[in-house]
């Protein structure tokens, strides 16, 4: 299958589209830097994305995230910048993925979630589960036979390593790529 990977470039997406490609498929790694540029926060350049890769069998997006932001933060944009890119970002791709994608093929969101209450996460909650809603009342929607899934995983290691904590609290992001390979192989194969 052809697929795109969007955040290729990140902890995540970079151990998706790498995995995806020793499953055999066709990668198109795309991030806001690089040979293939998007951003969730842009819509215009999500149509670039799709206005430049044709025949497409899925897509994956990795690319979204939000910063841990304190309920008392003065700043409005702490905690809109989370909703924009990752929540309204992340629609705006499915809405936009529907039109391009061959039928029967699918798109896989990243959600997120907290074990437990973290300092800051409140608004990163709220986002994820605004992403879960949506995704669970829009697949029904889905032309085409399209497939619309979320994959909602707690810490990566490897973020948690980066900001000075244990490790051992989160999961491998190879490990949490192969969720995201079991959805996309779940698919029908291409006609």
């Amino acid at each position: 299958m052809k697929i795109i990977v969007i955040g290729a470039g990140g902890t995540l997406g970079s151990a998706v589209a790498r995995r995806l490609a020793d499953h055999g498929h066709q990668v198109v790694p795309a991030a806001r830097r690089g040979p293939v540029r998007v951003d969730l926060a842009d819509p215009a350049t999500v149509d670039a994305l799709f206005a430049s890769v044709r025949d497409v069998d899925a897509v994956v997006c990795c690319a979204a995230s939000g910063r841990l932001t304190p309920l008392d933060s003065p700043s409005d944009e702490d905690f809109t910048t989370g909703l924009h890119g990752k929540l309204l970002g992340q629609v705006h791709l499915v809405r936009r993925a529907i039109h391009h994608l061959r039928d029967g093929g699918g798109i896989v969101l990243t959600g997120g979630t907290f074990e437990k209450p973290t300092p800051g996460g409140s608004f990163g909650a709220l986002v994820n589960a605004g992403l879960e809603a949506f995704v669970h009342a829009a697949a029904p929607e889905m032309p085409r036979g399209l497939r619309l899934s979320v994959v909602s995983p707690g810490w990566l290691a490897e973020t948690l390593a980066a900001m000075g904590l244990d490790p051992a609290d989160g999961t491998p992001a190879d490990e949490v790529a192969r969720r995201y390979v079991a959805r996309i192989e779940a698919l029908p194969a291409a006609g």
